[in-house]
């Protein structure tokens, strides 16, 4: 027998409670497992000692659905850096000591590129000094940027609600008889897999959004002028996505970083409302869609929901197979009709990388994307999801705040 221990890292995505579901349920199923702890505020908890028995707080199917619909990440997160165990063990110890005092066999940690820098250097500790205790990483991000998977947990449903408001806000700016551009800023600091997303809406036949631009080309303020007037001159409302990361010129970004170096970004779709402003004249706008990309569960992708559940669930399996230092990973199989397999692949190819646009995905222009990219966004965004209501409010599952403290 033995114990568990899950955590949550990174920014919250819809689907990140849904892998925790399935590590709680599959290790339900699994008579060596007794005790399952979550790690409040991701690794800081484990480094604490701050664990809370799930079996106390999910307690019926109704709750684990509940859990299984709410977005953001009930056991709170992180962006805590591990520092090189050569250089400061100290840390590592604390660790160790909160696994081994509360038996804990197996850790799981469910975030993105960072969070598998925790899970690599971990398991590579607990290698050097000889410990049986198995990490394995469950894969989360509403911005599709890790290696070796085809996609992440997270990133259908963002890309769901992404799209779905886009078309709302075609239908909102047709309305008026005089020209407009409207300039919508998408998550997204070094990939534009998320922006790029928007342009499924191409395959209901719509023009917009036409024009798109993504951190993976380099952006110039000119262009992009000519770009806009090229599509006045074809539609009365222009519609514009435009990445969070794009680069401009005059560097709107924030200088402002967090503990992974990550530059805090805002501000590139105010910047381009008054150039165009500024330039054309014409009526402008900028919408920042924000966090709501990543927390917008009533419009979740089920087929994201139910691959994150099951991702978790794998996770487990993967952890009493005796493997450790591993990530789970989606290999899509097949295009039409859609499916895939989950496997596992070493953390080091995955923590601190990035997956990026690939070429195909753009066009040669780099403004807009190809369908090849619509292709293989839209199986992601497909199916809806059940959503319990009270009194017209989705309902959520939450843990008392006097808990996590």
């Amino acid at each position: 027998m033995m114990n568990i221990a899950v955590a949550q890292s990174g920014g919250p995505t819809c689907a990140i409670n849904a892998s925790l579901v399935g590590v709680f349920a599959e290790s339900l199923k699994e008579p060596q497992i007794d005790a399952i702890f979550g790690s409040v505020n991701g690794i800081e908890g484990i480094i604490t000692n701050h664990l809370l028995d799930l079996k106390t707080l999910i307690k019926t199917n109704e709750d684990m659905e509940l859990l299984r619909q709410t977005p953001s990440t009930v056991l709170g997160s992180c962006r805590y850096k591990l520092p090189d165990w050569r250089d400061d063990e100290e840390v590592y110890k604390k660790i160790v000591n909160t696994l081994k005092q509360r038996q804990i066999g197996a850790f799981f940690y469910i975030g993105g590129n960072d969070s598998m820098d925790t899970v690599n250097k971990l398991s590579e500790y607990f290698a050097e000094q000889s410990i049986d205790i198995k990490v394995i990483g469950i894969p989360k991000t509403i911005d599709n940027d890790l290696c070796v998977t085809d996609h992440t947990p997270g990133f259908g449903s963002a890309a769901k609600y992404v799209a779905a408001t886009m078309h709302e806000i075609i239908r909102d700016s047709s309305v008026y008889s005089i020209p407009s551009v409207t300039i919508v800023e998408i998550m997204g600091r070094h990939a534009g897999w998320l922006t790029a997303s928007s342009a499924v809406l191409h395959a209901l036949g719509e023009t917009a959004p036409h024009l798109v631009y993504v951190p993976e080309r380099k952006f110039s303020l000119d262009s992009f002028m000519s770009d806009v007037r090229h599509e006045m001159a074809k539609h009365k409302a222009v519609i514009v996505a435009v990445s969070e990361g794009t680069e401009v010129p005059d560097g709107v970004q924030s200088g402002v970083v967090d503990n992974f170096g990550h530059k805090y970004l805002s501000g590139i779709g105010k910047y381009l409302e008054e150039e165009v402003r500024g330039q054309i004249g014409c009526k402008v706008r900028s919408i920042e869609l924000n966090v709501m990309q990543r927390c917008s569960s009533h419009l979740g992708s089920k087929t994201d929901i139910d691959e994150a559940e099951a991702i978790g669930a794998a996770g487990v399996r993967c952890a009493l197979s005796g493997k450790t230092g591993k990530v789970m990973i989606f290999r899509r199989v097949n295009e039409m009709p859609y499916s895939i397999v989950i496997e596992d692949a070493d953390a080091s190819l995955i923590a601190n990388k990035e997956k990026f646009l690939p070429d195909k995905f753009i066009v040669p222009a780099g403004n807009n994307i190809t369908d090849a990219a619509v292709d293989y966004f839209m199986p992601l965004i497909q199916g809806e999801l059940d959503i319990h209501y009270e009194n017209g409010l989705p309902r959520h599952f939450t843990i008392q705040e006097s808990v996590l403290k």
